[in-house]
């Protein structure tokens, strides 16, 4: 390889775009594989070259990133018929960067080890925003010497990286982050909704646990779509049900009883029937306030709520 490591991005998405476009302003030359034209325009605006297959994205690279939505696209990008693990080289490295089970993602490191090809698992922690400003968190498992040869170009996006080992280790990490911020989102709507009850505004319960010891950032960074209820998603409901089957899947595996987890999912599974799927995950606290009994005012403010 040479010192300046030509990347090839599979997946030019929500998050690959910012991702992607973050690489080429640190000047690695970028090659792009993308079906949909307009997910790809602004990379391509921006200088990356267009793979039109798989095959000219291995030829144009040393590094291939992937940025894809669930296991299925996984699967079919690196098992399936002219994929990756037929067509990638001894010497080449793979960075797979989505949320994926363990399970997959360990049948994809068996198949690439014995092309001696390098397999770096590597999930990321943040949104779209995060992404934008180079501000991600990238949890790193794999072998240590090939993540420290692109730990400059995950550098562009990410501020913070997390070396875990060498096996599926960020893939559990992944996991574990995900059942909290879910559960996050659930718990934080159950509470809203008690506070609503006792003639709280959802605005000032916010200001005070936005100061106080159960404060995060996750919940700072929801805090006006949740005064505003804007609940336009930066992560679906799809989505979180997507990563709760791949926890409790994962759990089940390894003979983790979830309870709470369980019963999360079964909530997510009720905003999906009630046609919220493609809302912002913490929609979930509309969904409480339902079953609490209450209803928006059609009236007046449209943050007051009345009882049924």
């Amino acid at each position: 390889m040479s010192d300046t490591l030509r990347v090839g991005w599979a997946g030019i998405g929500k998050m690959g775009a910012p991702m992607s476009r973050r690489v080429l302003e640190r000047g690695y030359p970028l090659s792009v594989y993308e079906p949909l034209p307009e997910n790809r325009a602004s990379v391509v605006a921006q200088g990356a070259n267009v793979a039109h297959s798989l095959e000219d994205l291995v030829e144009a690279s040393d590094v291939i990133i992937l940025t894809i939505p669930n296991d299925a696209i996984l699967r079919q990008l690196t098992l399936g018929p002219s994929a990756l693990v037929d067509l990638l080289k001894p010497g080449q490295i793979l960075v797979e960067m989505s949320t994926v089970s363990p399970e997959l993602s360990a049948e994809v490191a068996e198949a690439l080890v014995r092309k001696r090809v390098a397999y770096l698992r590597a999930p990321v922690s943040g949104s779209t925003v995060t992404a934008s400003s180079g501000m991600l968190s990238v949890m790193v498992s794999g072998p240590e010497a090939d993540y420290r040869k692109v730990e400059p170009i995950l550098a562009s996006f990410a501020a913070k990286q997390f070396y875990l080992g060498e096996g599926e280790e960020a893939r559990y990490l992944k996991l574990v982050l995900n059942a909290l911020v879910g559960a996050t989102a659930a718990l934080l709507g159950e509470a809203l909704t008690l506070g609503l009850k006792g003639n709280l505004s959802v605005e000032t319960m916010l200001n005070v646990i936005c100061e106080s010891a159960v404060a995060s950032p996750l919940i700072a960074y929801k805090r006006d779509l949740l005064v505003k209820r804007n609940f336009d998603p930066a992560f679906s409901v799809s989505q979180m049900m997507k990563d709760f089957d791949l926890i409790l899947g994962a759990a089940k595996s390894d003979h983790v009883p979830m309870y709470l987890a369980s019963m999360i999912r079964q909530q997510y599974e009720a905003a999906f029937a009630d046609g919220l799927a493609e809302k912002d995950f913490f929609v979930l606290f509309e969904q409480y306030e339902r079953l609490a009994g209450l209803k928006r005012d059609q009236s007046g403010s449209s943050h007051v709520l009345k009882a049924i």
